[in-house]
């Protein structure tokens, strides 16, 4: 894809809670069996500012609770940025999240469901509403479908999102003529357009495509109902900016035998002209394509049901207190099919008609509104700020069983024609995370050295699952300090294996926080290689805090190019973060390379650098992926470059290891630091 990655962004800002006048707002507890509840009443479309505890009853699967706690929040204007507290790390950022007074939002930007035309649309109604929405104890994420939900990062200022949405314009990928995503173009290569015999296979690209950006988004928000429900009790809202979805099932057409391809056999082979070797991937065609990784693609698309799993979506959303706010860009579209492949008039308002249809389920189904055929986007998002400005937070001990089960939680107003939306319900602890609970609380304590390792170990292993598939562009990033304290960030980018990048490209990188440009760098890849390093001297003083890395890259042969960002959080000198990899093999004429590939042959040597911190002597030991030493020995080292800069290394011997997940650990002083890397056969 392009702009929006698949390595991480988070974006965005936040919002200002302000309580009724009072000395000091309740504190609401945490125990096993307490319940949150935030409650939205309305009369006649607006929130009902007067109402008190006496007027609230509150049912658990029918059982009247006492309500042991209640206060009302107001949503305050949003005040100047820079008075805004922003969180320093995701860590923090997560725990400002759990607050009961701050709201929480997400903006999805489907980029696979919403056009050039429709991204450019919304940019600006976007960018005034959040201002205005979003006050300075709120929090706000950013999500696209290439993301996971596991990279949010909640902030709270607006400034930054105005800049990011600039920068990436136009982030609307449908019915792009010249996809750049890697899997759309195999499809096109193994279907193309036909005539005779062969012309059955016409549209089956296309419908593989379709199918494939449509999983990828609802699943992408499962994932981040998933993630948010995790985060805290208190309501999610997700503003989700999208044209809808078709909602594909199983079509077994789709898998049909076609004239000219005939029953999918066995994996063809063929030889990679770098090294000779048999590969079962085409090297020729874009991503490695071939007719067999085609047909096995077919038969798995034509078997989806994203009806059901939309249906999954819509319970798990309730359960995990999440509300959907789903906008169409378009406004208020005449015809859903584009203006150069049109469909016949019915189907195509059969369509147009089934994507408002999911528009509206999503939000009615989880106590949402949707913004649908409607040209005014800058009222729809005046809607859901009115609809969010203003609520109520009720505090009860449930007399339900710790049984682990869905309490449906249903909430009553006494006053005549007051229409109240509230939490559906809440998933029960069982007795044995209830036990926990009050352990964890007992202690009041940081985790165990065996929590917290294993929790590292856990993290750290996490990047791996990224290279189930291949990208167009990955990227690793690591930072340090010098020795008079100025802040210098390493960038290692390597490209895909598409022909697009044989013959060289270009990449600009960019360190940025809030929009400002604080470093750049050019890179040049040589024809025939696929990996560049760079380093980004900021022109100023930087302090510990989260920043962004973005690289565009551009191919010399043609009109291809490919972004990505990582977000990069510095912490305070003298600390350093991130480690860059370097190999050498025959893959690389037996020169020694960085590489943002964590996949590793056996024929290849490794060697893992950290920016070093201090004079202290690094040691460093091998680790196997549930975090225990495993008998291979490992060379750490110091180099200085000329640059100043200082390096802890480790080279690794992979001979001895069996296909599988890794870990390096360099150590110095009280500091570890983890890499993990996978050996591949």
């Amino acid at each position: 894809m392009k702009a929006f990655p698949l390595a991480v962004v988070a974006v965005l800002s936040a919002v200002a809670v302000a309580q009724t006048p009072a000395p000091q707002p309740p504190t609401f507890r945490t125990e096993a069996n307490y319940v949150r509840v935030d409650v939205f009443p309305t009369k006649d479309g607006a929130p009902v500012p007067d109402l008190t505890q006496d007027d609230f009853e509150v049912l658990e699967s029918g059982q009247p609770q006492r309500i042991e706690q209640f206060e009302r929040v107001v949503i305050r204007a949003a005040g100047p940025q820079e008075t805004r507290i922003e969180p320093n790390t995701v860590a923090e950022s997560r725990a400002m999240a759990q607050s009961s007074r701050a709201r929480l939002f997400v903006i999805f930007l489907d980029t696979y469901h919403v056009d050039v035309a429709g991204s450019h649309n919304i940019r600006r109604p976007l960018v005034d509403a959040l201002n205005k929405m979003i006050g300075p104890d709120d929090l706000v994420g950013f999500m696209t479908p290439e993301m996971s939900a596991n990279d949010i990062t909640f902030a709270r200022k607006t400034t930054t999102i105005e800049g990011m949405l600039a920068r990436y314009w136009p982030w609307g990928e449908r019915d792009r003529l010249n996809p750049v995503d890697i899997e759309d173009q195999r499809y096109e290569v193994c279907y193309p357009p036909a005539t005779g015999q062969c012309a059955d296979q016409n549209g089956i690209a296309a419908e593989m495509i379709a199918r494939r950006h449509e999983k990828r988004t609802i699943d992408a928000l499962v994932d981040l109902v998933e993630v948010l429900r995790g985060v805290r009790e208190e309501r999610k809202a997700i503003v989700a900016i999208s044209d809808g979805w078709r909602l594909f099932r199983p079509n077994p057409s789709l898998n049909r035998v076609l004239a000219c391809q005939g029953v999918p056999g066995k994996p063809e082979v063929f030889v990679d002209p770098r090294n000779g070797r048999l590969t079962s991937r085409d090297p020729q065609a874009p991503g490695g394509a071939t007719q067999f990784s085609c047909s096995v693609d077919r038969m798995n698309l034509a078997q989806i049901d994203n009806d059901l799993t939309f249906r999954e979506l819509l319970d798990l959303a309730n359960r995990a207190n999440a509300s959907f706010y789903p906008i169409d860009p378009r406004g208020l579209p005449v015809f859903d099919s584009s203006i150069d492949k049109p469909l016949p008039l019915a189907v195509d308002a059969a369509m147009l008609r089934q994507r408002a249809t999911t528009l509206r389920t999503i939000a009615e189904a989880t106590d949402g509104l949707a913004m649908v055929n409607n040209n005014d986007l800058a009222g729809s998002f005046q809607k859901i700020v009115a609809d969010l400005t203003s609520y109520y937070l009720l505090g009860y001990y449930s007399t339900g069983k710790l049984d682990g089960r869905f309490h449906s939680i249903a909430v009553r107003v006494k006053r005549p024609g007051v229409h109240v939306r509230a939490r559906r319900g809440y998933l029960a602890a069982t007795p044995a995370a209830a036990a926990r609970t009050a352990r964890a609380a007992a202690a009041d304590a940081a985790p165990s050295p065996e929590t917290a390792h294993a929790l590292a170990i856990e993290s750290v292993l996490t990047p791996l699952t990224a290279f189930a598939r291949e990208t167009s562009l990955r990227l690793r990033a690591a930072a340090g300090w010098t020795a008079a304290d100025r802040a210098r960030v390493w960038v290692v980018g390597e490209l895909g294996l598409a022909d697009t990048w044989k013959a060289g490209a270009e990449a600009d990188v960019q360190l940025t926080k809030e929009g400002e440009t604080l470093a750049t760098a050019h890179a040049v890849v040589p024809p025939g290689t696929r990996t560049f390093k760079v380093a980004l001297v900021p022109s100023k003083a930087m302090a510990a805090g989260d920043y962004t890395v973005s690289v565009r890259t551009r191919a010399t042969s043609m009109m291809a190019t490919s972004s990505d960002m990582v977000p990069l959080a510095l912490p305070a000198a003298p600390q350093a973060l991130g480690s860059i990899l370097v190999r050498r093999g025959p893959f690389t004429g037996l020169k020694e390379v960085p590489t943002a590939d964590l996949r590793f042959r056996r024929s290849e040597q490794m060697r893992v650098e950290i920016p070093a911190a201090g004079d202290v002597q690094p040691s460093a030991r091998l680790l196997d992926r549930t975090g225990k030493p495993m008998p291979v020995p490992l060379t750490p080292g110091v180099r200085e470059d000329a640059d100043g800069s200082r390096w802890h290394t480790a080279q690794v011997p992979l001979v001895p290891l069996a296909p599988g997940d890794y870990i390096v650990e360099i150590a110095a002083g009280d500091t570890r630091t983890l890499t993990a890397f996978r050996v591949v056969p």
